[in-house]
Order: structure tokens, then C-alpha cells, then sequence
């Protein structure tokens, strides 16, 4: 019989599965699957997702057949399956619920499109259904019988470099890391140019431990840097929330699937609004995302089963993320972890470190407007939303003792002794937070600056005039 792990591309949903039962009076059924989960070498997994008619002949006849299809190929492959088990926890069931709970966030069926049930069944035979391809051109040469790759597959790193080279090469550059800021930079110039995973960013756990903030990007229009996403929300939340790599490809067709689902619970009416009063929403930075994103995949980055963050990476293309990436990559996400603890740990003031001499101020300098909103730790410049909570409060320290006393030279020490800020007393991950408002900084407000003066130390560099405001509320 063919290994079922030689067929992992079947699996991944390029092209939907259909099953077929029949219940125990002889009258067939044949289904659309969402999800068909390798568990072993002899074994696969079903997502049940309500109580349907496929369902209910499981329960009377324990036979099925799946159909999947090779995505490049385009073989068909039928299982012959016997049922063996229904779980409702366990690694199989966790990775299958995960996957599918990402998806319902995406489209509003939290707690409605969910994973019931993992059904389990023995694969008793493989058929390898091969008659309605063309057959092979005479002229073929030495590759003939061999299936011409795509070229957005899923593959292996590019120029013939091993897995281990790759890894190496990571590696080595993340311990020339000096700082956070070049770790990740890092890491995703290597997701680019050693993969060709061109569209990824890294979100890192918030002072609150239940949201997430992006502090870097590669491959989009807007950086997205300071977007936030709350754990539980969408495919990076569920990551985060349940601290498990999740993949996805086919996005558009689950998408599809869940939007369906809710409209059919939704055709009964109702309405979403509120009582009619107004709500004052703060403002939000879009998360940097894909419009024709087909294939994503996210790992949680963790030391000793703490979440630090998550890493994200997505592709236009169905196939661009296969199992072995998801072994691969959790590697790299452990050392990313353990590269951001370590840096976090020496993050300390550096006694020699020298200060550099202030640049002169340009001979015309613009006035910038910053205000500070009290109940949300808000701050805006120009009227425009520049940054909130810590980072917020930080630059708000700053840029009133940069008026008030002309200081320009700061430590990481004394704002982490700073009651007024809220930052944790343990992991604070404050040159995290330096990192989102320097960028933040040079996006929105270029002629005000937070350059480093050595290790655990910077300063604040305006060539602008400032004109600061605190408020209570907007």
C-alpha cells in the first residue's frame, strides 16, 4: 500500500476532498471535507463539525471512502477507511481545532463553526487513480514519468542549499545580533532570501499579556508596525492563545466554507447594532496582511512554554507551506524566542559608553503639535495617531523633560525605575518597546528621533520645535 506520509499535498486542501458514506439501509452520501489530517502511518483524521448526514453514517456503517488529489499532479488517490475513534481532546484534536477556530475568527463564528469532534479511521487500501491524465509527451526527456514542479510550490531552499545550511546561516547571524532591532531584521531577511518567504512579520506579547503588537515587517505597503491583535483573534490570536503552529492554505476556500456557514445561521435575520448610543472607538493601525493571501502559516515563539510572540508568514500562492516547513520553522522560532530573552537579559547600561555630540538644528525648523490623552495613554502629533499605553507614556516622559530641563540623554535603568510608566517588573521587554516607538517615530514624526548612545542608553533628537498638550479625555 502506498505511505500515507507520500501523500502529504493531497492533504493540505488545494483541491477539496469529498467523502462518501452510506447508511446502514444502502443509501450513499457524498460530501465536501474542510479538513483531512495526517495521524500516522496508517491512520487519518476527519473534522466534524456538526451533526450531519456523513455523520450519522459513520455511526451506522463504519466504512467511508476519501478522495483527495495531488495539487500539481492532479492524481486521485482514494482511502478506503474504517472508522476507529471520535476524540475530543488531544494532540490531534488540538491541532485540528486550532486550525479551524483561526478560521472561524476570520468571519465572525467564534463558538459557532468549531471542531466537534477529530473522527478517526484506519486507511484498510489505497487506490491510485492515474486514467483521465494525458499521457506523457514521447519527447519528454530525461525527467519523463517525473511531474514538472511548480514554481510556487512548496519547496526545499533555493540553489540547492540544505536544510542544515540554512539553519546554520540563521543562526549565525542572529547571534551577530546586538540588539533586538537587528535580530529581527535577521530573521526576515533570511525568510526572504533563503526561502522566498517574502511576506512575514513578528508580533511580540504587550505589557497586558492578552494582545499582540507587530514590531516588524517585510514585503508589504504599510508596515503595520504598533497594529495589535488580540489573543483569540483571527489565525496569529489563536496562535497565540493556544500557543500552537498553525497552517492554513486554500485560505479563500475555508474563508469561503465559514462565510457560508454564517450566512446560513445568520438567514434567519437579526440585527448586530447596538442601543443606538455613540462609542467612542480608539484608533487602530491595520495589521499588515496580504488582500490575495492563499497560504499562511504562523508559529508562537515561546521559552519554557512562555509566549514572547509570534512569528507570521503568508503567500499568494495554495501550496507555498508544507509539513516540513512547520518542523523547520519551529526550530527557528524557538532560537528567535530565545535570541529576543537574550537580548532582553543583557540589556544593560554599558558604563563606557560615550555621548555623541547633539547635531546642529537645521536652520528652519517645523513645529510639531504632540498631545497626550490621560485615559488611554494616547499620544497624537499633528493630530494624527501617533502611539499608545507604554510606548505612549515613555515618549511622553521624554519629550516633557526634553522642554522642561533641555535633557537629551536617557538610560533604559531609569525608565524601568519609573513607577509612572507601568512597565512589568519582570521581562518588561522594554528595548521592545523602544524599537515600536523609534519606528513609529519615523513614520509619522521624521524630524523627532531616538537614537541609541550605546548600550542601555539613547537620546532624544528634535530638529523641530514642540508644543506639548495633556488632556483628559479626546
Amino acid at each position: 500500500m502506498i505511505a500515507l506520509e507520500k501523500l502529504s499535498r493531497c492533504f493540505e486542501g488545494v483541491v477539496p476532498a469529498t467523502v462518501a458514506t452510506c447508511s446502514a439501509d444502502g443509501v450513499p452520501n457524498i460530501s465536501n471535507l474542510s479538513h483531512v489530517y495526517f495521524v500516522d502511518d496508517k491512520h487519518v483524521a476527519l473534522s466534524r463539525q456538526f451533526f450531519n448526514k456523513t455523520t450519522r453514517n459513520v455511526l451506522e456503517n463504519k466504512h467511508a471512502m476519501v478522495s483527495v488529489w495531488d495539487p500539481l499532479t492532479f492524481e486521485v488517490y482514494k482511502l478506503h477507511l474504517r472508522f476507529a475513534r471520535s476524540e475530543t481532546s488531544g494532540p490531534t484534536f488540538e491541532t485540528m481545532a486550532s486550525r479551524i477556530e483561526a478560521i472561524a475568527s476570520h468571519t465572525g463564528m467564534t463558538g459557532i463553526f468549531r471542531l466537534l469532534a477529530s473522527d478517526v479511521f484506519e486507511v484498510t487500501a489505497i487506490d491510485h487513480i492515474t486514467e483521465h491524465l494525458l499521457p506523457e509527451a514521447p519527447d519528454a526527456g530525461a525527467a519523463a514519468g517525473a511531474p514538472e514542479l511548480s514554481p510556487w510550490m512548496a519547496s526545499a531552499p533555493p540553489d540547492g542549499r540544505s536544510e542544515l545550511w540554512v539553519l546554520h546561516r540563521l543562526s549565525s547571524r542572529m547571534n551577530q545580533a546586538c540588539d533586538l532591532a537587528a535580530l529581527l531584521d535577521a530573521v526576515l531577511d533570511s525568510l526572504a532570501e533563503d526561502f522566498g518567504f517574502t511576506h512575514a512579520k513578528v508580533l511580540l506579547v504587550d505589557e497586558t499579556g492578552r494582545r499582540l503588537f507587530t514590531i516588524a515587517s517585510r514585503g508589504y505597503d504599510e508596515s503595520g508596525v504598533g497594529s495589535e491583535v488580540v489573543f483569540g483573534e483571527g489565525l496569529i490570536g489563536t496562535v497565540a492563545r493556544d500557543r500552537r503552529i498553525v497552517r492554513v492554505g486554500r485560505m479563500d476556500s475555508d474563508l469561503r466554507y465559514g462565510r457560508a456557514v454564517r450566512a446560513a445561521v445568520a438567514s434567519g435575520g437579526g440585527s448586530t447594532g447596538g442601543g443606538g448610543g455613540k462609542t467612542a472607538l480608539r484608533p487602530e493601525i491595520p495589521l499588515p496582511g496580504l488582500p490575495d493571501a492563499q497560504s499562511h502559516l504562523a508559529l508562537p515563539l515561546l521559552v519554557r512554554e512562555r509566549l514572547v510572540g509570534v512569528l507570521a508568514l503568508e503567500s499568494p500562492h495554495p501550496t507555498s507551506f508544507a509539513t516540513w516547513h512547520e518542523a523547520f520553522l519551529g526550530i527557528v522560532a524557538d532560537q528567535v524566542a530565545a535570541g529576543i530573552e537574550r537580548l532582553a537579559a543583557a540589556d544593560v547600561e554599558d558604563p563606557a559608553a560615550g555621548k555623541r555630540p547633539a547635531e546642529a538644528p537645521p536652520a528652519t525648523r517645523k513645529r510639531r503639535s504632540f498631545v497626550f490623552y490621560q485615559n488611554d495613554d494616547c499620544v497624537f502629533v499633528d493630530g494624527e495617531y501617533l502611539i499608545r499605553n507604554v510606548p505612549g507614556r515613555i515618549l511622553w516622559k521624554l519629550l516633557k523633560a526634553l522642554r522642561e530641563t533641555g535633557r537629551s540623554e536617557f538610560s533604559n535603568r531609569e525608565l524601568r525605575l519609573d513607577p509612572t510608566l507601568g512597565l512589568p517588573p519582570l521581562r518588561d521587554n522594554l528595548e521592545s518597546r523602544l524599537i515600536l516607538l523609534r519606528q513609529r517615530l519615523a513614520q509619522k514624526c521624521p524630524d523627532l528621533r531616538l537614537p541609541s548612545r550605546g548600550r542601555g542608553r539613547f537620546a532624544v533628537e528634535a530638529d523641530c520645535e514642540l508644543a506639548l498638550e495633556e488632556r483628559a479625555t479626546a
